[in-house]
């Protein structure tokens, strides 16, 4: 996922904490927050907490959720900040399976394109 898209502000994640609406599965928590400011881009932010595992382990599932929604960046709405938070089966998951995820969780979320839902 290119830099552009990522959310990277302590401030914006707390923001996006604070008051994005989450929705969950079993591989990842997704928190969906629209975006008052005038740059109107989709920006992500990625955590897993230490409940994943070790340091290698955490990085590689943010590596997975990176790759799995940088595909799926151009049919989002424009103007949405989102945090995906790993959870502890995605470690076993595959890239599709997580790809899967996403789109489900985009899907009721309600910021996929129109087009792309169906």
């Amino acid at each position: 996922m290119q830099r552009r898209f990522r959310l990277t502000r302590s401030e914006d994640f707390k923001r996006v904490r604070r008051s994005g609406k989450s929705y969950a599965h079993p591989l990842v928590v997704l928190i969906a927050l629209k975006n008052e400011e005038s740059e109107k881009r989709v920006r992500v932010g990625v955590a897993a907490g230490r409940t994943i595992g070790t340091a290698v382990t955490r990085n590689r599932a943010k590596r997975l959720l990176r790759e799995a929604m940088r595909t799926l960046i151009p049919n989002v709405a424009s103007g949405s900040d989102l945090i995906l938070i790993a959870r502890p089966a995605l470690v076993n998951a595959s890239l599709e399976e997580i790809r899967q995820a996403l789109l489900d969780l985009l899907k009721r979320a309600r910021i996929l394109h129109p087009a792309y839902e169906s």
